[in-house]
């Protein structure tokens, strides 16, 4: 981990809804997502300064992907279905530190 990064990982999840008809993050379930992440990495203990920062995010353009997501320091893009997709991006990803390939955009 750098020096001066606050987190580790930094986890950006869209919760972009769109108006126009065109796809969507928030219509794929976007915030049921957010929120069960935020609580299972909360569970494990692994949320606040030094460790893995859950959040929202705006349009991130790239819905037509999605839902998407995209974990910093690396740059990783992911796309999921459900909550065992998440669990694989927590457990392989954020915590093992290995990219999950199937879900990877």
């Amino acid at each position: 981990m750098s020096e001066n990064a606050y987190y580790q990982k930094h986890v950006f999840i869209c919760m972009n809804q769109r108006e126009d008809g065109r796809p969507c993050c928030a219509e794929r379930g976007a915030k049921d997502v957010q929120q069960y992440m935020k609580k299972r990495i909360k569970a494990l203990d692994l949320n606040g300064q030094g460790k893995v920062r859950i959040n929202q995010a705006g349009c991130l353009d790239r819905c037509e992907e999605g839902p998407v997501m995209v974990v910093y320091p690396e740059g990783t893009w992911y796309t999921y279905v459900d909550t065992s997709d998440i669990d694989d991006i927590i457990d392989s990803h954020l915590i093992g530190g290995q990219v999950v390939e199937r879900l990877k955009i």
